[in-house]
């Protein structure tokens, strides 16, 4: 008998998936660069970007309330749009949480150096990453329930010292750093939105884990939405904070950790530094079960070489695509920094969201009389405006970003010419 996935991850786990995917590298490093983006107006980006990523979840909660399945988008799109869109949904999805985890990972050395100056750089860089990567690897391999565990512990240790940084830093602002009347330029505020996606995103992992979660299609949309309500309060109350505390917090490479110095000591600095350490090895955490979950769900749809669907006899993991994805993301932390891979993630991130935002009304055509524990309200609106904002967000792109989106397009069109449409006809 083939070994199937097992049915472990409930409605705490997969709200611990998603926000330990939201709340992870990106808000210890983008508040300097937003920062220098918009200045004073900078809480601006990031109540647009919360704007935009509360859309888009509305939408995967109603898409995720359909199925049970592993997968997430890749099953959104498969269903509404067939196997070419599903492919480059998956595609992309891939790209995105390997180029997440690759940033995440470089993110973790960095901050780890504040604490042990020589992870941040040469050696002492590569032999964190690897650690990191390799012990995630091990206990995803071990089983679900595992990874769970370390996911659920991570997400509750992440929240506290930045819960305190807010709380604390809030009676030490000037409102005189703020200038949020005026609109600034468009360009950058778009630019600085697509930024945050990167900050925002991950809620999206908690979709994906279908085959391992006990009630899927009701502990879904809670989660998401849970999750993203969360997440967005307490990142816009995060850069008040840094904006109102730290002078020169466009030029500061750790902006929370030198923020939290000002105005709680040597010891909050620490208390930080050592939550961005903690944090970024729990989004590292969710990355290591939710990455290889959509190389397994490509392989087992047929449009990826099938070792990646095996599942391990006594742990019931998908242990192939585990070391597959771990030693892709090894790399690309190698070879990469993290600006550069954090916008990979976030283009690769608005690409696979539009595509769900706009399969939910065609879901809703061709199976209207499904069972659905969510529904977006306002009929095609909010699926319309989520798609367009994404779109509009996507021309904030530089030129670099533009060309690596498109080469990430083109190398999926091959992969699916090559092979994913030649199994996936024959399976069907």
């Amino acid at each position: 008998m083939t070994a199937r996935l097992l049915r472990v991850v409930g409605l705490p786990g997969l709200t611990a998936i998603a926000v330990n995917g939201v709340i992870g590298s990106g808000i210890f490093v983008l508040p300097a660069t937003v920062a220098a983006l918009l200045g004073p107006a900078s809480p601006l980006a990031y109540l647009l970007a919360a704007l935009v990523a509360a859309l888009v979840v509305a939408c995967f909660a109603e898409a995720g309330s359909l199925f049970d399945r592993t997968g997430g988008p890749y099953l959104y799109a498969r269903a509404a749009f067939g196997p070419f869109v599903a492919f480059q949904v998956g595609w992309t999805f891939f790209l995105s949480r390997l180029a997440a985890g690759a940033a995440i990972a470089n993110a973790f050395a960095a901050y780890l150096g504040y604490l042990w100056p020589a992870a941040a750089r040469g050696p002492g860089r590569a032999v964190a990453i690897t650690a990191l990567l390799a012990a995630l690897a091990a206990v995803n391999v071990a089983g679900v329930r595992y990874g769970g565990w370390v996911v659920n512990a991570l997400t509750v240790a992440k929240l506290v010292p930045l819960l305190v940084f807010v709380a604390a830093g809030l009676f030490f602002v000037d409102p005189d750093r703020y200038a949020l009347a005026g609109l600034p330029d468009s360009s950058r505020l778009r630019q600085a939105s697509l930024l945050l996606i990167f900050a925002f995103g991950g809620f999206e992992n908690a979709s994906v884990p279908g085959d391992e979660s006990k009630d899927p299609r009701r502990h879904l949309p809670i989660a998401l939405l849970a999750a993203i309500g969360l997440t967005a309060a307490l990142y816009v109350l995060i850069q008040v904070v840094a904006l109102g505390t730290l002078p020169g917090l466009a030029r500061d490479a750790t902006p929370l950790a030198s923020a939290a110095g000002r105005f709680l000591g040597p010891a909050g600095a620490f208390a930080i530094a050592l939550g961005a350490v903690v944090s970024t090895a729990g989004s590292s955490s969710a990355l290591a079960l939710v990455g290889p979950r959509i190389l397994y769900a490509l392989a087992e749809g047929g449009q990826m070489p099938a070792a990646l669907a095996r599942v391990h006899d006594r742990h019931r993991t998908p242990h192939v695509a585990v070391v597959v994805f771990t030693l892709l993301a090894w790399a690309a932390a190698l070879l990469g920094d993290f600006a550069r891979l954090a916008a990979v993630s976030a283009v690769a991130r608005l690409v696979f969201s539009t595509v769900t935002c706009l399969a939910v009304p065609v879901l809703r055509r061709r199976a209207p009389r499904a069972e659905r524990r969510f529904r977006v309200p306002g009929g095609v609106l909010v699926p319309a405006a989520a798609a367009g904002l994404s779109l509009w967000l996507l021309t904030g792109m530089d030129r670099a970003q533009a060309a690596g989106g498109a080469a990430a397009l083109v190398a999926g069109l091959f992969f699916y010419l090559a092979f994913g449409r030649v199994r996936y006809n024959r399976l069907t």
